[in-house]
């Protein structure tokens, strides 16, 4: 169980404005934002606010490819698409695969109990930019 944390507006207005979006905003994102609130906010504090939300399980941090961290505020187990091309991050609607943790463990010597899967290719958007530099 988490301890309590001590309040903090910041933080607050870091968590709403992730509940507020269907985005999966990076860092620089939230910040840029969070500062129209807290004009004297520091990256660094909004970087220190998602690392202890995430590691607290509050939000959700997508790290992938090298690419810049995107937050979720959503922490229900669900999976994402990653654009290869422009770098979205998008909710994927379909149903829960968590049958591949009996598969994954059918030859591992130790336990998987969860997983995480990116789906990753072309978007909508830039498969249609693609078909109208085509033609």
């Amino acid at each position: 169980m988490n301890t309590p944390l001590k309040h903090s507006r910041q933080r607050d207005a870091i968590v709403s404005f992730l509940m507020g979006t269907t985005e999966h905003p990076t860092a620089d994102t939230i910040y840029i934002n969070i500062k129209k609130t807290f004009p004297n906010i520091s990256l660094g504090t909004v970087y220190r606010n998602l690392a202890l939300l995430a590691e607290r399980g509050e939000i959700l941090k997508l790290s992938c490819d090298g690419k810049a961290d995107r937050f979720d505020a959503t922490t229900d187990p669900h999976y994402h698409f990653i654009c290869s091309e422009c770098g979205d991050v998008i909710d994927l609607e379909m149903e829960s695969i968590d049958q591949i943790n009996t598969i994954a463990n059918a030859n591992f010597s130790g336990e998987i109990t969860n997983h995480v899967a990116f789906f990753c290719g072309k978007c909508e958007n830039c498969l249609n930019n693609q078909k109208k530099e085509i033609n």
